[in-house]
Formats: structure tokens, sequence, C-alpha cells
């Protein structure tokens, strides 16, 4: 979550909320990855800041408001929106555990990783420290097939936080699957934030560099041959099934495998912060940016964890 004065957001009370035509009327035709005739719908603009978007198997999207404490449920079948978890540490990035349907929530408030049952809505923490020192602030997380993930940890300063400075450097975790012991798998980044992966590679977005990576995954979940993906830092990130790159910011870029940018969907907020794709066949595009949620209906199919 790139950092925003709350007294920017604006807030509505409601938990189910319905989807209305954006004002952002962009021509798709021809996009190589934009369905034909499709623009941007306008899901609910009644949070003060949307993050963390993860898509379940049977195309719901989990998505926080993190000034609000909260979790929403965008419904796949009806497009509607509804409050799932409050409080909810402040989770800010969240994913689906493919192995077991668990939730991951980076819980911002103590700088802790959770792991939250969909069904009894209880959690439990995975990490809150490593090697005796807290977290900088989990901030985005992707998990592999068998349940290992990933997770970014830049240092954001929050109003509701009550520790000091930060007491580790910006990097990249993995934490094995069952274990309470995370590895720090980089060294050389400034901040890294969105994250994702497909197949045996990794994409790390260093915001802070304003650039973004592909790391190769190896078995024993460190990351070799580091190659620069483009001149682009990213918020959040998502990745489709042909391997575009999808970063946000100033709406979304999406970057072609072969390191193009091949379109660009403008979003019409200040800031667009993370992306993912839901739906029962995954060719929704579900967006966060700022106070808000909006819908784009998408050619490109987005990947399952296992692909």
């Amino acid at each position: 979550m790139k950092p925003t004065p709350v007294a920017l957001f604006s807030i509505f009370a409601s938990t189910t909320l319905f989807a209305q035509e954006s004002q952002s009327t962009k021509d798709f035709a021809g996009s190589p990855v934009v369905a034909e005739g499709a623009s941007l719908v306008l899901a609910s603009e009644a949070f003060k800041f949307t993050e963390g978007p993860a898509c379940t198997t049977n195309g719901d999207v989990y998505f926080t408001d993190q000034p609000n404490d909260r979790i929403h449920r965008w419904v796949a079948d009806t497009g509607k929106i509804e409050l799932f978890l409050e409080p909810a540490g402040r989770a800010n990035g969240l994913f689906v555990d493919p192995s077991d349907g668990t939730l991951l929530a980076c819980a911002d408030e103590e700088n802790e990783l959770w792991r939250i049952d969909l069904k009894t809505k209880k959690h439990e923490v995975l990490l809150a420290t490593f090697e005796g020192k807290r977290f900088n602030g989990p901030n985005d997380v992707w998990v592999l097939p068998n349940g290992d993930l990933y997770f970014t940890d830049p240092f954001y300063k929050r109003p509701y936080w009550k520790r000091g400075d930060r007491e580790l450097s910006q990097q990249v975790y993995f934490l094995p699957k069952g274990s309470n012991a995370a590895k720090r798998v980089t060294d050389d980044l400034v901040q890294p934030n969105g994250i994702v992966g497909k197949g045996d590679h990794l994409y790390v977005a260093d915001i802070g560099d304003k650039k973004t990576y592909r790391y190769r995954i190896g078995d024993d979940g460190r990351l070799s041959d580091r190659t620069l993906w483009t001149d682009m830092g990213s918020d959040g990130m998502t990745i489709d099934e042909a391997g575009n790159l999808y970063l946000t910011g100033k709406g979304i870029t999406v970057v072609s495998p072969e390191r193009e940018k091949i379109e660009h969907i403008p979003v019409p907020e200040g800031w667009t912060a993370n992306v993912c794709f839901g739906g029962k066949d995954r060719r929704t595009l579900v967006i966060t940016a700022m106070d808000s949620v909006y819908t784009l209906a998408m050619k490109a199919r987005g990947v399952l964890s296992s692909n």
C-alpha cells in the first residue's frame, strides 16, 4: 500500500453495494487483453483505501479496507460486495492458499502474517518477527501450490503504530508451509512491494527503486537469476495465463513476456493500489483504487497459483 494521508479518503457506511458504470470511457477495441466492448465498472466507492484483492477457487474476491480495519468480499455470482471481517488486524495484502483454501493476510496493525479460516473467520499468527526483530510491516504475499509462500516487508510508517523506527532492511521473505521461521531471500532491494509468481518464476516490484524484477524459484525457496523486467515499480501486481504482468500505480500498465508495454488501463482515481483476476472464469479484473473497487471484463484469463 502506498502511504497516503487518510484525510484524502471519504467513507460511506454500507456492507452490501451495487455496481454502476464508471465515467472512464477508454475504447479498448483491439486490446490484446481487454474484452471487446468492455468498459470499467465502478463496483463501489464506499471505503477509505482499498487493497489486497485475492481470488478464491469459486471466483469470489476478498479485499481490504485498511484504514477502516475491514476485509470485504466481492461475490462473483452477483457483483455485490459484502463485509467479511471486522476488525481484521489492519490487513493489507491478501492471497488465498491453494493448498488448503485459507486466506493469508499481511496484518499490518502488529506487523504480522496471518492465516484466516474463511468458514470460521478465526485467524492464527504465522509470523511476527525475524531473528528476534519485528517485521517492518508485511505488505503483499504470494503462495505456491504446496502452501509455501513469499512476502514483501517494506516500511510505511502508520499513524496507528505505537512502535519506533524499522528494525530490519526492506526485503523479501520465504516461509515454507508448516514452518514458524522465515528465510530472507533478497538483500539488495530498496523497498519491495508488489509480488506475484507463475510457474517457477517470481516477480517482485521494488517500488522504492522504480523497478520490477523476475527471479527463478529454487527447490529450497531460494531466488536466483535476477532479471530486470521493467523500469517501473508497482504497488500490487497480478499475472495472466499468457505471462502478461499487470502493474499498478497510475492506472494499470500491462507488460508482455517480451517485456513490452502492451496496454494501459486508466483508472479515474489518484492511485491504483492493487489488482487481481476474479470471477468463475477468472476473466474479470478486480481493481482496488483509493476509496473504490472497479471491475473490467477481460479477454485474458488470470492464473491459478498452480499454473
